[in-house]
């Protein structure tokens, strides 16, 4: 007759299995200097960047997304890793004057562009406008989306006075600031705090002082 299963002998039996599979993973990795450990290091690719406004040449590997290398290889943390799918914008950076979001693409993709961050926008003695208007509303409560929802912002009033119509625009030979407009491009930037209406009031503060 088996022994009862008790809890002693099932935390036994786990612990065993955890070695068993360190003591394989440990057989399976390849020595340095070995054929396969040369065959990955040559993997590396030579990627230059140019973020904000300065000169970054990394060894990465190919895989290595753009927030990865942002956070990992240049310690740029104020981009976030929300969902790791594209969906919640907190990844979002500007790549020659277009907002898109970090954890979707490859760093060697952007071989030469001109990229910026949060950190490139302003600093804590020398604003950038939208960061000073996200204060002055209140657009942020966790704040851990706020830099996507920035960089986000800042590319909308260009999309926006570029003519660069999107689906809210009524008329597409008359692109005018609104809230709709605002809210639609704004869409891919999700905050959980749920402090839209202040986000939309920083940018139209913004919008409106550059009309001035």
């Amino acid at each position: 007759m088996p022994d009862p299963l008790t809890r002693r002998s099932l935390l036994q039996g786990s612990a065993a299995a955890a070695a068993a599979i360190s003591v394989s993973g440990e057989a399976q990795a390849a020595p340095a200097g070995s054929p396969q450990r040369r065959k990955e290091q040559q993997q590396m690719n030579p990627v230059g960047l140019t973020v904000n406004g300065r000169e970054v040449h990394l060894q990465l590997d190919p895989r290595t997304t753009l927030l990865d290398a942002l956070r990992e290889h240049m310690h740029l943390t104020g981009t976030k890793k929300g969902c790791d799918h594209g969906q919640c914008g907190a990844c979002t950076v500007i790549v020659e004057g277009r907002r898109i979001n970090s954890c979707l693409t490859l760093a060697v993709m952007h071989e030469g562009d001109r990229i910026t961050t949060i950190e490139g926008l302003g600093t804590p003695e020398k604003l950038h406008p939208m960061q000073r208007a996200f204060i002055t509303h209140d657009g942020y409560q966790c704040g851990y989306c706020t830099p996507g929802q920035i960089c986000s912002a800042v590319a909308v009033l260009e999309e926006i006075g570029a003519g660069i119509p999107s689906h809210a625009t009524e008329n597409l030979d008359q692109i005018a600031f609104s809230d709709n407009e605002v809210r639609e491009r704004m869409s891919g930037n999700i905050c959980r705090c749920a402090a839209y209406p202040n986000i939309v009031a920083a940018i139209r503060e913004v919008a409106e002082g550059e009309k001035a």
